[in-house]
């Protein structure tokens, strides 16, 4: 995760009241589900040769980092709001059929994000890195 952040002052806060409800949860997360119609987007990645999967959790993750709600995080017990998310997703390894988190930095770039993410989920050998928080 990208450590540039600024702490949020919860006194004057307009969320604080939500704020409280999450703060001891044991996973303070809410999800959600929509239709989208992604047909021009599959085309696009076809065209550039680049995984579906990567190129989904790239969008996804993209369009998540320019609603401020959705970079929220508790660290060290205050609200801060960081500048950017990075990723996290699931890879499964073939021979063991066990799954991995991959935590891959968010890039500018689709293309250059598929790329190191493939190189990174390749490489790992570890189940599980990094910070538990990612997008």
């Amino acid at each position: 995760m990208a450590d540039k952040y600024k702490v949020i002052d919860e006194k004057s806060w307009n969320r604080a009241m939500h704020c409280r409800i999450f703060r001891n949860s044991v996973e303070p997360a809410f999800c959600v589900t929509f239709e989208a119609d992604i047909t021009r987007f599959k085309r696009a990645v076809k065209e550039l040769g680049v995984s579906f999967t990567l190129a989904m959790v790239y969008a996804v993750c993209k369009c998540a980092n320019e609603i401020d709600a959705f970079r929220y995080r508790f660290v060290d017990g205050q609200i801060v709001l960081y500048d950017k998310i990075d990723t996290a997703f699931t890879y499964l390894n073939q021979e063991t059929e066990l799954f991995k988190v991959v935590n891959v930095p968010m890039t500018d770039d689709l293309k250059e994000y598929c790329a190191l993410a493939e190189k990174i989920a390749a490489e790992q050998k570890e189940y599980f890195t990094g910070p538990s928080f990612v997008c």
